[in-house]
């Protein structure tokens, strides 16, 4: 009987667990949000947008927009999206068309997860292994309409979704909510080599962190100081595919 407990116990808590049997994501994870195109032959993972596949036989992840909409996207209902005192629909400054959602009480949270849910539960029937939920730092864009304990309330609802679907999920930039021990699995970090912010992922994510950096100093110091530990890569700010005149992406020697 206590063997029988015991297998018991260890099947519920396996139960909304990532899968174990997932593959690395190693240290060449190549960030192909503008598009999917065919990994080099030394690449072991991929980001891709929810609507790209995965890349076969690689680590891969699914870019979700989590905490802001998509330009031209309809997916959110108008009173899902955050409205200031005016009526105006907040917007993004640096990424136009880009519209905050309302986290800002239990109901509308639920209402946002109605709809970033079943988008993660796509990612997994897909055969992602992990999702990025983008702008986990929206609230410092809401002109004080939204707070860090709404995104925090919002990022553990997305943490269990994700984990209920089977994915590892990563926090997105945001270093201010490092120590809030919201449950995430690996980070995703861009430019924090310039904001020297990359120990502060690193101490608490260790090698589980994915390093984006869009100039050529930034990349060249992130490879000096951490290049054989975590995935660094250099990229070109709009992540364009190889047939852009733009395309960049190098990773450290």
């Amino acid at each position: 009987m206590r063997g029988f407990l015991l297998v018991a116990v260890l099947l519920l808590g396996a139960c909304g667990s990532p899968a174990a049997d997932r593959p690395s994501m190693g240290t060449r994870v190549d960030y192909q949000l503008g598009g999917a195109y065919e990994p080099a032959d030394d690449v072991t993972g991929v980001v891709r947008d929810r609507t790209d596949s995965p890349a076969p036989g690689l680590w891969s992840s699914c870019y979700v927009n989590a905490f802001q909409t998509q330009p031209g996207e309809s997916a959110f209902p108008e009173d899902v999206l955050l409205h200031d005192a005016a009526g105006d629909r907040v917007e993004d400054p640096d990424w136009p068309g880009e519209f905050l959602l309302d986290i800002g009480t239990p109901e509308q949270r639920q209402r946002v997860l109605d709809v970033v849910g079943p988008w993660f539960d796509g990612c997994a029937a897909d055969g992602f292994d992990a999702v990025e939920p983008d702008n986990l730092d929206s609230w410092t864009r809401s002109e004080g309409l939204l707070d860090a304990d709404d995104a925090v309330a919002m990022a553990q609802l997305l943490v269990d979704r994700a984990h209920d679907a089977g994915l590892t999920i990563a926090q997105k930039n945001t270093a201010e909510l490092l120590d809030a021990d919201l449950g995430f699995d690996l980070a995703v970090t861009e430019q924090c080599q310039e904001f020297d912010e990359c120990d502060a992922f690193t101490d608490v994510y260790g090698a589980d962190v994915i390093e984006v950096e869009y100039t050529d100093d930034a990349f060249a110091a992130a490879c000096a100081a951490r290049g054989g530990e975590i995935a660094v890569q250099r990229r070109d700010l709009d992540v364009s595919t190889p047939d852009s005149p733009d395309h960049v992406s190098r990773f450290c020697d």
